[in-house]
């Protein structure tokens, strides 16, 4: 009985081993990246309401219109809303347009993105809520808050676009993506986030050591005897007579 527990217990273990694998594997090789040209995209914040931020990501699919339009204090201003820019411009507004992606893993389904202001400082963040640290993906100065005027966002060193590609056809998905794995990039913004650790991600956890068992013998013989309790005295034991009636 105790060898097929603990057989048991190795097969889970193997077990939730190979599915952390071919979760990242099966992520891995259903969608594939490509690279797009950076130039033709505008990484935006978004003011909402008094203190919110919302990102968008516009295209620039044909020379003329311009979709966007840089202003002199340094915002950006959406013009794709003056005509009609069907196939012209392209915009990214939510987790259907854009996700996250680490060393050719697909992450979209662990992480989303949140815009968090600091002072007079934006950072886009990519957010796992299983770890104490974010990813820092990009960031900008607020020079001012507008309500049609929005802000710029630079991508930090190894961050780029792409284009999410299955079986060989691009779709109109977008990857904010980094060559290096994930677990690497969550290590380093831990270290820079007051020594906080990290959860390596998609790590399977241990099993559960299993309690020892009794041998056989020792049931066996535990269960033949019956539980007594040994009554210690200094004497012989005076019972008491009861007399026998007629």
């Amino acid at each position: 009985m105790s060898r097929t527990y603990l057989r048991a217990a190795g097969l889970t273990a193997v077990g939730l081993l190979s599915a952390g694998l071919t979760q990242g594997g099966v992520a891995r090789s259903l969608f594939e990246s490509t690279a797009v040209p950076q130039e033709r995209f505008a990484v935006l914040a978004q003011p909402i309401g008094r203190s919110q931020w919302k990102l968008l990501v516009l295209e620039q699919i044909k020379a003329q219109p311009s979709c966007w339009t840089s202003r002199p204090d340094g915002l950006v201003e959406p013009s794709l809303n003056r005509f009609d820019f069907s196939g012209i411009c392209k915009r990214y507004l939510d987790s259907n347009g854009y996700s996250l992606r680490s060393g050719g893993q697909d992450l979209g389904t662990r992480f989303r993105f949140r815009i968090k202001q600091s002072g007079r400082l934006l950072k886009l963040e990519a957010l796992d809520p299983q770890q104490r640290a974010p990813l820092l993906v990009g960031q900008a100065a607020v020079a001012k808050r507008d309500a049609n005027g929005f802000i710029p966002l630079q991508l930090e060193p190894g961050w780029e676009l792409e284009r999410r590609v299955y079986q060989e056809r691009k779709l109109n998905h977008l990857y904010f993506a980094h060559q290096e794995p994930v677990n690497r990039l969550l290590a380093k913004a831990s270290s820079h986030s007051q020594g906080y650790g990290f959860r390596p991600w998609g790590a399977p956890k241990p099993p559960v050591a299993p309690p020892p068992l009794p041998s056989a013998n020792a049931t066996r013989t535990s269960s033949s005897r019956p539980s007594t309790k040994r009554i210690a005295s200094r004497g012989p034991i005076r019972l008491q007579v009861i007399p026998y009636g007629r």
